[in-house]
């Protein structure tokens, strides 16, 4: 089980990265448009880097739903790779079954 803080820190971001979403997609937009003046989208450039940074989408973790574990997580399971094999080998995972050959 992964420390109860980590977990919420995760959760902080996710709901950060939500907020912050439309506001940091309209700066990047400026950003990457050619036509506008070069002084434009710098000031633009300068109001994303001063966003807070766990607004930024690859600042969050993908964790097991169950145990917070943040490495080996299979993302159409939303488990980590040892809760998906118990829960697999058990029969609690529909559509899941253990290779045997």
């Amino acid at each position: 089980m992964a420390k109860t803080s980590s977990i919420e820190k995760n959760n902080r971001r996710a709901r950060m990265i939500k907020k912050d979403a439309p506001k940091r997609a309209a700066l990047k937009a400026l950003i990457k448009n050619k036509e506008l003046a070069f002084e434009e989208r710098l000031e633009a450039t300068i109001k994303l880097s001063e966003m807070p940074r766990n607004g930024s989408k690859t600042r969050h973790r993908n964790r097991c739903e169950l145990t917070g574990r943040a490495r080996g997580t299979y993302r159409k399971f939303k488990l980590s790779r040892i809760k998906l094999r118990e829960l697999g080998s058990f029969g609690r995972i529909p559509g899941l079954t253990k290779a045997s050959w």
